[in-house]
C-alpha cells in the first residue's frame, strides 16, 4: 500500500464556460493551485463549437480543492462557472440508445 499517494489526483468539473475559453486558459487558471495533469474542453462534434464545459486532472487532492474552493461560482472570462469534483466515470450508467 505504498503507492496510495499517487491515486490522489482529482478531476475537476467546470460548467458554465464562456465558448470563447481554450484549454490553455484552463491550465493557466488552475495551475495557480498546484500543477494541472491535463485540461480538456468539451467540443460538439457536429458544431466544432464549446459545448460549455470541461475537465481538469489536477495532480494533487489538495491542490484540487484548493482550486474548487477558490474557483467555484467566481467570475471567469464574463460568467459565474460552476466548479466541482468530477465524479468517477464508473459510477454513469452505460446510455441506452432511444432508439
Amino acid at each position: 500500500m505504498h503507492h496510495v499517494y499517487q491515486d490522489l489526483k482529482m478531476n475537476i468539473y467546470i460548467g458554465n464556460l464562456p465558448y470563447s475559453v481554450s484549454e490553455d486558459d484552463l491550465r493557466d487558471a488552475f495551475s495557480q493551485f498546484g500543477q494541472v495533469d491535463s485540461a480538456n474542453i468539451i467540443m460538439d462534434k457536429f458544431s466544432g463549437r464549446s459545448k460549455g464545459f470541461g475537465f481538469v486532472d489536477m495532480s494533487s487532492d489538495e491542490a484540487g480543492r484548493a482550486a474548487i474552493e477558490a474557483m467555484n461560482e467566481q467570475e471567469f472570462k464574463g460568467r459565474t462557472i460552476k466548479v466541482n469534483e468530477a465524479r468517477p466515470r464508473e459510477e454513469r450508467a452505460p446510455r441506452r440508445s432511444s432508439y
